[in-house]
């Protein structure tokens, strides 16, 4: 039988279109460059920053907080060709300056990169 037809031959018909909290938004690729981003609009009238572009983490050691610039990717664990393209994602390990630490948050979702130093 074709796509989309009953059994007997017949059409199936939408009862209606999607509305537009139904319907899917742009995949967020946050890329390693200059930072870049912009503001979308979400549920309820609010607003959500959202990175595309950065190279700037916030770096966590031993409790202290500092900014550290993000040289390299180095390892992804979701899909080992996201660290050719220098994909920005929760878990993935990147090279600072300050060393080997692995990001902690979702950065397509937050407007930041948050990350903790990992032990030598």
């Amino acid at each position: 039988m074709r796509l989309g037809r009953k059994i007997t031959g017949g059409k199936y018909h939408k009862f209606r279109k999607k509305k537009l909290h139904a319907k899917k938004t742009q995949e967020r690729i946050v890329i390693l460059g200059e930072t870049k981003s912009k503001i979308i609009k979400t549920r309820g009238g609010n607003y959500k920053p959202v990175l595309l572009t950065t190279n700037i983490a916030n770096l966590t050691i031993n409790g202290k907080t500092e900014r550290a610039k993000i040289t390299n990717v180095l390892e992804t664990p979701q899909n080992s060709f996201f660290a050719r393209q220098n994909r920005l994602n929760k878990g993935v390990i990147i090279e600072t300056d300050k060393g080997k630490a692995k990001i902690t948050n979702r950065p397509s979702q937050e407007g930041q990169v948050n990350a903790i130093i990992l032990e030598k």
